[in-house]
This record gives C-alpha cells, sequence and structure tokens, in this order.
C-alpha cells in the first residue's frame, strides 16, 4: 500500500449531537481509526470545525449567539474543550496531537506561510498528528463575512493540503457524497461516484448551506475540492458518521464521491 500524507476535515454537523453536545462516540472512533491509519504508515491532518457550536452550548447558551463578542467568547471556549477531548481520546492510542490555530493572514503572507510548513513538517516527521481549526476566536473577518474565506473549515482543509502538499484531502459530511440533486428533498436523487472536472455544471448542482448547526454546503466542498484538485490532490468527499469510512478511502475502494487530482 502507497503511504500517503492525509488530510481528514471534519464538521460540526459530524462533532456535535442535535442538541449541541459533542458526539463523544463518534470523536472517540475518529481518533481511532485515525490513529489507525497512521500506524499503516500514513501521515494525517486533522481539520476539525465545531469550536462555536461547543463552546455556546458549555457556556448554556439557549441558542447559536450572533454577536462577534459572543461568538468568539464561544469559539475561545469550543476550542479548548474540542483539544482536551481530543488530547484524550488520541491518547487511548499512543498518539500525540498538536493544535494549530490559523486565519487568513497566515496563508496569505509569504514568510508566514513557509513557517507554517515547516512547522507541520517537523509534527508530521515527529509523528504528531497537527489538528487545524480556523482561530475564531481572534479572526473577526472569518465569523462576520458573508462569503466566509474556509466556510466552516471545508476550503481550510483544501489550503492545508496544499501547504502541506497532502496526497488526498478528504471531506467529512453529514450526506454520502455528491448527489445530481439534493437528496434531502429529492427520493430518486443519484450519488456521482466520480467527477473528473469541476466545471459550471457541476457547481449547479450543489445547493445552498448545509446542515443547521454548521455553516458549510455542498457549494464550498466543492470550492475545496477545486482548489485541491488544481493541485494534483484527489479530494473524496463522504460521510463522516461512521469513520470507519476513511479505511475504504486509504485502501482505494469506493467510498462517496471522489474528485480526481488534476495532474
Amino acid at each position: 500500500m502507497k503511504r500517503d500524507r492525509i488530510v481528514i476535515k471534519v464538521g460540526t454537523s459530524t462533532l456535535t449531537n442535535e442538541l449541541g453536545n459533542s458526539n463523544l462516540r463518534t470523536m472517540e472512533k475518529l481518533a481511532m481509526v485515525l490513529s489507525d491509519i497512521q500506524n499503516m504508515g500514513h501521515e494525517v491532518i486533522l481539520v476539525s470545525s465545531g469550536a462555536i457550536a461547543v463552546g455556546a452550548n458549555k457556556m448554556h447558551m439557549k441558542e447559536k449567539p450572533t454577536t462577534m463578542r459572543m461568538k468568539q467568547a464561544a469559539a475561545a471556549v469550543g476550542q479548548c474543550a474540542n483539544m482536551f477531548l481530543y488530547d484524550k481520546f488520541f491518547g487511548y492510542y499512543d498518539k500525540t496531537v498538536a493544535q494549530i490555530l490559523l486565519n487568513a493572514e497566515d496563508i496569505a503572507q509569504e514568510e508566514k506561510k513557509e513557517n507554517l510548513s515547516n512547522t507541520f513538517s517537523a509534527l508530521l516527521e515527529s509523528g504528531v498528528i497537527p489538528i487545524v481549526n480556523e482561530n475564531d476566536s481572534v479572526s473577526y473577518t472569518e465569523i462576520e463575512s458573508e462569503e466566509r474565506l474556509f466556510s466552516d473549515n471545508d476550503v481550510l482543509s483544501a489550503v492545508v493540503a496544499v501547504l502541506c502538499q497532502a496526497d488526498k484531502l478528504v471531506i467529512l459530511s453529514d450526506i454520502d457524497g455528491f448527489f445530481d440533486k439534493d437528496p434531502r428533498l429529492y427520493k430518486d436523487a443519484q450519488l456521482i461516484r466520480q467527477i473528473d472536472r469541476i466545471d459550471d455544471s457541476v457547481y449547479k448542482l450543489a445547493g445552498g448551506a448545509g446542515s443547521r448547526r454548521g455553516t458549510g454546503g455542498m457549494r464550498t466542498k466543492l470550492q475545496a475540492a477545486d482548489l485541491a484538485t488544481a493541485q494534483g490532490i484527489d479530494t473524496v468527499v463522504t460521510n463522516g458518521k461512521d469513520p470507519a469510512i476513511l479505511y475504504k478511502v486509504v485502501e482505494g475502494e469506493p467510498a462517496g464521491t471522489i474528485f480526481k487530482g488534476r495532474r
């Protein structure tokens, strides 16, 4: 089996349940599967959302915060809570994790980008699993923008994949992949197993926002796939309800929709 560098993105809808609490069963299984994949010789980077949702719940907010100050406060609490759980669950499998918080400026400035790349390389060489999130507690532009740059970390995961020269990007969603129409609305929707080229016709098939707990819809996943495949990185969008689906991805078996990297 080819040893790959793999970026896995997990969204808010996968990390939390309908009450807004952390989905402990999914988080623990995700840690187990990623640890096992690393044991197979692959290098693993996790891009994780959910900080604001988890933080809002821990702060006993009755609804999702709307003001900037409360969103940033919730993000600060949520980042701490998520990393505590990741450290605990990965620790069960004798793995060390590291937190990396990014904002748009970190990617835009060449010197910062080079430093980030060096940090990722050092961590991966040391067998550490980097866990990446948007730095919502300080990056107000990302929270308040209508056209969010990272869009619930879908595009962030593609940026990280390109930055780290990954072989694969896997975006775990709350549906099985990319369909020819919205499967939540149409029972006859068909899963598209492979897309070789992302053009206007493909974008037209994408709907709006996704689940009510997250902010990334299928269109943002397409944008992420477009960015990654342009750099030759195969991108898979699949259902994250059972993280064991990642075994199929690393073994090259059909799992959701694969967008082929342009080489």
